[in-house]
């Protein structure tokens, strides 16, 4: 499905509210003045409190869908309908919002 391309902007939560940031966006493309950021690096999540004492915060996200006909320096781009999967909870990230003039698919 198409999608709009995510960014270093783009707001991200896990799933206890921690802000989800990419480890490394891609210098190269930019959308809004904004580098865009690419299926196999991970996002770092801060601010996580997860519930204690059961389950431990979110530390870091990696995303298992990306654009499939999109791509930037050969690598996937993240869209607003990717998925992702936290590290240690196994919970996902939810994108809140992002910016909404480029699509990809």
């Amino acid at each position: 499905m198409p999608g709009f391309l995510l960014h270093l902007g783009a707001t991200v939560l896990c799933a206890h509210g921690g802000q989800a940031m990419p480890a490394s966006p891609n210098p190269r493309v930019t959308v809004g003045g904004q580098p865009i950021t690419t299926q196999p690096l991970p996002y770092m999540v801060a601010g996580c409190p997860g519930i204690p004492p059961t389950v431990p915060p979110c530390v870091t996200a990696q995303w298992i869908t990306g654009a499939t006909r999109v791509m930037a320096s050969g690598q996937p781009v993240l869209l607003q309908d990717s998925q992702a999967i936290c590290t240690p909870t196994g919970t996902p990230l939810t994108i809140v919002a992002s910016q909404v003039r480029v699509k990809g698919t």
